[in-house]
């Protein structure tokens, strides 16, 4: 699974992107965040923001509660604003 990071979740952890197995019992996107919090403490730091991160899965927006895959790319990334 190929995990990409924005904004200040990247500069935060130091990389853009990182390639990742999950154990098969994480089903969705709330529990891809709660394993990677446990990765490290800079990955603890970015999630502990979690509600105001937004994700998405293969470019389409989601919510914390879809769906993944081993093969999904899963991104991401601040809420951003229109102007």
């Amino acid at each position: 699974m190929k995990i990409i990071y924005f904004s200040w979740l990247k500069e935060t952890l130091g990389t853009s992107e990182e390639n990742v197995r999950p154990p098969a019992n994480i089903k969705n996107i709330d529990n891809l965040i709660k394993w990677l919090s446990a990765k490290s403490t800079k990955h603890r730091k970015v999630f502990l923001k979690s509600k105001s991160i937004r994700c998405a899965i293969n470019h389409q927006i989601v919510n914390k509660s879809s769906k993944i895959k081993n093969k999904d790319e899963i991104a991401f990334f601040p809420p951003f604003t229109g102007g």
